[in-house]
């Protein structure tokens, strides 16, 4: 297929786009020999740290999000593809300033198998680092199988959160404690109105008839079973927000964090509409909605669609979730 896209070469596409990313925010970020995205004040940081990895071609994330109370270091792999596990140790190791390493995967084979032969490595040297799994996606597993669920942009406020709890001088073992209690109390259904193209090659990664809409695709195009005709914001909106609240067992009085995150072909005016419905629906249940984000976070190249992620909170989250943070495309 015939791309009508501004990239240069297709086998230069993912150093360019990190390239690029560093060069527009050189005082926040730095680019390194073996492509690792850097947060420039990592030398001087004097706590835990935080490293995590993924495939590029989903900006901003997960590169984006490095930055002083976020992440340290991210590992990007090529479009769509895990790096290698080679990189995740240096990565660690660079990252490492005693205090020990939290290390974020996402639930995807690839990131899996670079996480887990990464965490081989690092522990064989002695090195201080836990390792956190999103996997949140409630479309494929129910939630007693969390480890068939996959990861989508929940990781993105994990990253806040887990920062937010390093830069308050937390131990490793209590970063990760907060961390993964925010994962185990998150959850987030996508819905895709159009399939995503590889940039590398044109070809449609995934596709859907005009007239239709897919409940629970996942990032990459893995089906999602909820194949339906196209509904109106509202009726999508109540679709998935009752899987969600379902999934969670969300009660009248509790607080949420609702995260609206557009695909990549999905308008801004669409993705507010859809927020709206979310929390007016959510207030008529008596549940209250303490943080909101309506953005692109992690994205896949012309996907028409958004994610749904909410989150149980409580004071000690959403006082990380509020703390100072300065990244390219989140800032507090």
């Amino acid at each position: 297929m015939k791309m009508k896209k501004f990239i240069n070469s297709p086998k230069n596409l993912t150093q360019e786009l990190l390239e690029g990313l560093a060069l527009s925010n050189g005082d926040t970020i730095e680019l390194t020999e073996n492509n690792l995205i850097v947060n420039k004040k990592l030398k001087d940081a004097d706590r835990v740290t935080i490293v995590t990895l993924g495939g590029t071609g989903h900006e901003p994330a997960i590169s984006g999000f490095v930055g002083d109370g976020m992440v340290d270091i991210s590992v990007p792999g090529d479009i769509c593809a895990a790096p290698g596990p080679q990189r995740c140790i240096e990565a660690i190791k660079m990252a490492d300033k005693g205090k020990g390493v939290l290390f974020v995967v996402l639930n995807h084979a690839g990131d899996m198998l670079t996480g887990n032969l990464t965490m081989k490595a690092v522990q064989k040297e002695g090195m201080n680092v836990i390792k956190v799994v999103t996997q949140e996606d409630i479309s494929n597993a129910p939630r007693e199988r969390g480890e068939d669920r996959r990861g989508l942009v929940g990781c993105v406020p994990l990253y806040k959160i887990a920062g937010g709890a390093a830069a308050e001088g937390k131990s490793l073992e209590e970063v990760a404690q907060i961390a993964q209690k925010f994962s185990d109390n998150m959850a987030t259904l996508a819905v895709a109105a159009r399939g995503a193209t590889h940039p590398a090659t044109g070809n449609m990664i995934s596709t859907l008839d005009e007239d239709e809409m897919e409940v629970g695709m996942g990032q990459h195009g893995e089906g999602g079973g909820g194949r339906m005709k196209m509904k109106t914001a509202d009726e999508t909106a109540v679709i998935m927000m009752d899987a969600l609240l379902n999934d969670l067992n969300v009660k009248t009085g509790e607080k949420l964090m609702v995260m609206i995150n557009g695909s990549g072909a999905t308008t801004l005016m669409e993705q507010l509409i859809v927020y709206r419905k979310c929390h007016k629906y959510l207030e008529e249940k008596g549940i209250e909605v303490v943080a909101s984000v309506v953005d692109e976070i992690l994205t896949v190249q012309e996907a028409a669609g958004f994610q749904i992620c909410i989150a149980r909170m409580d004071d000690e989250l959403l006082r990380y979730w509020n703390a100072p943070c300065k990244t390219p495309y989140f800032i507090r």
